[in-house]
């Protein structure tokens, strides 16, 4: 029988496996950040691979782009984001920490979309709402979430940056005259990797020419100063997304625009995940990004609850004309074999990977009973699963079948990488343990295939069967 799925369970087998590890954990940790242990590594390549063949190498009509994470300060004053990618901000006035203003609300069960600074302050104070310390919260503000760094060392008088540096990377007690940077040395660690894949548009279409439509996919990580991060991997400071821009002729954005509807929930899909925790809400006006003018958010129904797990929307020509204004160069589209020319509009699907990840995880976890004892069990699609096979022997201290078990191993590996050596425990540990990782079979050596057949035993995890099999049919 299934039992309702638990967060915390989860977050603990991912630690537990070698899923998700905190960032930093040996230091204490740093909020926010997440490691990949190995088991978690394979898994999300194999979710971005997965999306990668999905919606490059098998489409004719898509080019793959990587662009640098540090980009021109420009980059981001066209885009908005200097100006406007702002979250709420409020603060326990006793003890300062700080906190997103529609967290609290969430956290108290109201509903905070559409809502402004002023409504969501109005309604802390209509509540008697106070911080997760008891103490009173401060008016919220707005607070800017990209991350600003610095790009090489130049000597001017417009920041001033930490204290100089002495020999051996010691602390100059003398001089104090500081290091500076010029204005002009400001970059920012970019919050989405979107507007990499737009100021290679020209380049792309310089160089291959292609017909409209036609899509630019990246996939590559991004950050974003959070005020507080937090449903473990679901919002965190550093992330990787998966972003596809679609460009189109201004006429037939409609037809596009279904076309990657449907082409999402062949994703959803794809990951295993059941159609009935995947919704589709249509974003209305008020609550849309400024340079959308239609948006689909696809939630899921998490543990935490519902929430977004990716994004669909019509771009418009917003940023291809940003660029132009702030660049002075034509992002024009010329139609072959015509003299029409047009700046293209933009169909965006974007998805996150670790959105993703979660969901898999969250869809995958399921505890039920074999012969009597509770299990848990990873049921994670096959393409999917971060360990294909197991091989174990029988038992760890007849060499016989240890040498059997390593021939049969070696052979696996070389045909499908992702499979483990498992001698550890006695059989039934090994079974439960790689019900956790959520290895599809359990492949054992037994005196049978020494002394008789020749066979093994392949163990189904879903169903616990098992079954001989010769080891080329595998």
């Amino acid at each position: 029988m299934n039992t309702e799925k638990n967060m915390d369970e989860i977050i603990s087998l991912a630690k537990r496996r070698g899923f998700i590890y905190a960032g930093s954990d040996v230091y204490g940790g740093l909020s926010g950040t997440w490691d990949y242990g190995p088991l978690g590594v394979a898994l999300k390549r194999n979710i971005m691979q997965l999306w990668w063949k999905l919606f490059v190498d098998d489409r004719e009509d898509m080019f793959g782009v990587d662009a640098a994470i540090l980009m021109n300060q420009k980059v981001w004053q066209a885009s908005g984001h200097v100006d406007t990618f702002v979250d709420p901000l409020c603060e326990d006035t006793v003890n300062h920490r700080r906190f997103r203003t529609d967290h609290i609300l969430k956290d108290h069960n109201i509903d905070t979309e559409g809502l402004s600074m002023v409504q969501m302050d109005a309604l802390i104070i209509e509540k008697g709402i106070k911080s997760p310390d008891g103490n009173p919260l401060s008016k919220s503000r707005t607070f800017n979430m990209m991350f600003r760094t610095f790009v090489g060392a130049a000597q001017g008088d417009e920041i001033t940056i930490g204290e100089p540096m002495g020999p051996k990377g010691t602390i100059d007690l003398e001089g104090r005259k500081g290091f500076t940077y010029e204005e002009s040395s400001v970059s920012y660690l970019r919050p989405e990797t979107a507007q990499g894949i737009f100021t290679n548009y020209k380049n792309v279409v310089d160089s291959f020419y292609p017909d409209l439509p036609f899509g630019l996919a990246q996939q590559g990580k991004a950050f974003r100063s959070e005020i507080s991060p937090r449903d473990f991997i679901f919002r965190s400071r550093e992330f990787e997304q998966m972003e596809i821009e679609y460009f189109v002729n201004p006429t037939a954005w409609e037809e596009s625009f279904e076309h990657w509807r449907q082409q999402v929930w062949k994703w959803t899909q794809a990951l295993g995940l059941p159609d009935s925790m995947v919704h589709e809400l249509e974003v209305p006006e008020e609550d849309r990004a400024h340079y959308s003018k239609r948006t689909i958010d696809f939630e899921f129904d998490f543990p935490i609850g519902r929430e977004e797990l990716l994004g669909l929307a019509y771009r418009t020509d917003f940023d291809l004309m940003n660029i132009q204004r702030v660049s002075g160069k034509s992002m024009d589209y010329n139609v072959k074999g015509t003299n029409e020319k047009f700046v293209p509009h933009v169909i965006e699907p974007s998805f996150g990977v670790e959105r993703a990840l979660m969901a898999v995880l969250s869809a995958a976890y399921t505890e039920d009973e074999v012969n009597g004892d509770k299990r848990v069990v990873m049921k994670f699609p096959e393409h999917l699963a971060p360990i294909k096979f197991a091989v174990s022997p029988l038992v760890r201290n007849k060499p016989e079948l240890v040498a059997k078990a390593r021939e049969v191993y070696t052979v696996l590996k070389k045909k499908y990488g992702a499979v483990m050596w498992d001698d550890n425990g006695n059989i039934g540990k090994r079974y439960r343990r790689q019900d956790e990782i959520g290895t599809p079979h359990c492949v054992v050596i037994d005196f049978e295939t020494i002394e008789t057949d020749g066979l093994v035993s392949v163990r189904d995890r879903d169903t616990t069967e098992q079954r001989r099999v010769a080891v080329e049919d595998l």
